[in-house]
Formats: C-alpha cells, structure tokens, sequence
C-alpha cells in the first residue's frame, strides 16, 4: 500500500479558501498564511498524512527556506522559482512506488504536469472541503463520546506539552545538523 504525500500550493489555498482570500484582501496576507498552516496542522492530525506546504517567494523575495513546523514541511521557493514549477519537480521525485503524490491546487497548467508525474490532483475548494469534513467527523465524535461520559482528547498531550514537544524537535533537528 502505498503512503500519501500531499503537497499543498499554499497562496493557491489562500486565493481559492474564501476566509483566507479575505483577509489577503484585507492587507493581512501573514494572518492568511497562519491560520492556513493552523487548518493544515488539524488535517494533518485527523487524517494522519505527509505534507509538504509551499509558499512562492513573489510575496517574501530573497525568502528562500524550508524548515519542519506542526509537524509539516514548510518551503518557502526562492525568488527566482515559482511554487508551481517547485512543486512539479518535487512531484517527479517523491511519485514512485512506494509514494503516491497529491497536489492541492486550482492551477489548470500545473495539472497536466502533475498528473504526468503520476501523482494525483485535489482542487483548492474540494481541499477545503475535506478539511472542514475531518474537523466535523471529530468534532462529532468527541461530543459521542462526551454524551457517553468518556473524556475525549483530540491529542494526548495538552498545549503547553506540544509546544515543548514542538522545541525539542527543533532543537534535536538544529543539533543533528
């Protein structure tokens, strides 16, 4: 069986996912780009996949860097690389036959060569879909629970714990470098 490796255009999320398009129009792109790594994290816990994020450097220049945050990848491109032709090299290198490659985006010319690639495509919208669908399938087994008298916990450790977790992973990473 193969794993699954969503690889997610970020800024093509936030033009596509209405509550983020709005605060982009709202001159609050770094409040977007948060609470779209925040949704992101969530689904990544519910539905338990690899996910590399890649956010294109049209709106960070000179920003180029890739780093480990809520358990995902983060790859800003640098300024002399898009995210889409980014995201379709990595596609041709991470498809194989133990990988199957998922590509969040809306963008009709990244989708021939992706699919050539051998990997698969979820539009921006449906995406959000799928997120709001994970949240609501926990959300609504947490109140089962909860009605049944059990104490339900969406994760094992509390705030305070993860983010502890969160740097000690970073120091560990930073360490064996």
């Amino acid at each position: 069986m193969k794993e699954d490796l969503l690889i997610v255009d970020a800024y093509n999320m936030i033009g596509n996912w209405p509550h983020l398009n709005k605060l982009k129009q709202a001159n609050r792109l770094e409040d977007a780009r948060d609470q779209l790594l925040a949704e992101l994290s969530e689904y990544k816990k519910y539905r338990d996949i690899n996910m590399i994020v890649v956010f294109d450097a049209m709106y960070v220049p000179g920003n180029s860097k890739s780093f480990r945050k809520f358990d995902m990848e983060i790859v800003w491109t640098s300024k002399d690389q898009t995210a889409d032709s980014y995201i379709e090299a990595l596609a041709h290198r991470k498809q194989n036959r133990f990988t199957q490659v998922i590509v969040a985006t809306s963008d009709q010319a990244e989708q021939w060569t992706i699919f050539a690639a051998g990997a698969l495509r979820i539009p921006a919208r449906e995406l959000l879909r799928d997120v709001q669908r994970a949240k609501q399938e926990v959300d609504t087994e947490a109140r089962k629970m909860t009605d049944q008298g059990q104490v339900f916990r969406h994760t094992p450790f509390d705030a305070k714990q993860l983010l502890e977790l969160e740097k000690l992973r970073d120091k560990m990473m930073r360490d064996s470098k």
